[in-house]
C-alpha cells in the first residue's frame, strides 16, 4: 500500500523551515528527516521513516509558495553560509554561486530539493499541487 506524506508548502517561509515542515510529514511532530541536503538524500532512500519497500509519495502541495520561500534570494543566503564553514578551496566556487543566485541566477534551493526527490526516488514519487 503506498503511502503519501504530504508538505504543505504554505508553511515553507526558507529552509530551515522546510526541514521542520518534511521531518512532520514522514515522522510527525518533531520528526526528522534531514537538516542538510546530504542528509535529506540518505532519508530518502530508506531507513528513516519512509517505507522499506519504497513505496510512497511526496504530495507538495501549495508548492508554488514553497518555490517562492525557497527561490533565489533564500538560496544566495543558503550558498553564502555553506562558503563561510566550507574548505578553502570550495569558498570561491559557493560564493560565486551565491552571487549569481542573488542576482536572480542558476537553480533555486527549490529545483535542488525536487531535483533529489526525483532522482532518490523514481518517477512518479513527487506530486507538485
Amino acid at each position: 500500500m503506498t503511502v503519501t506524506y504530504v508538505i504543505d508548502g504554505s508553511r515553507v517561509t526558507g529552509l530551515e523551515r522546510f526541514w521542520d515542515v518534511i521531518g512532520e510529514a514522514v515522522n510527525g511532530p518533531g520528526g526528522y528527516f534531514g537538516r542538510n541536503l546530504d542528509a535529506f538524500a540518505d532519508c530518502l532512500s530508506g531507513g528513516m521513516g519512509t517505507p522499506d519497500d519504497g513505496d510512497f509519495v511526496i504530495e507538495w502541495r501549495d508548492h508554488a509558495l514553497s518555490a517562492r520561500a525557497l527561490g533565489h534570494e533564500e538560496t544566495a543566503r543558503y550558498l553564502h553560509r555553506q562558503a563561510g564553514r566550507a574548505h578553502e578551496s570550495n569558498q570561491r566556487r559557493l560564493l560565486a554561486e551565491s552571487a549569481r543566485a542573488a542576482q536572480g541566477l542558476g537553480p533555486t534551493l527549490f529545483d535542488r530539493l525536487v531535483e533529489i526527490i526525483r532522482d532518490r526516488t523514481g518517477t512518479g514519487a513527487l506530486r507538485l499541487l
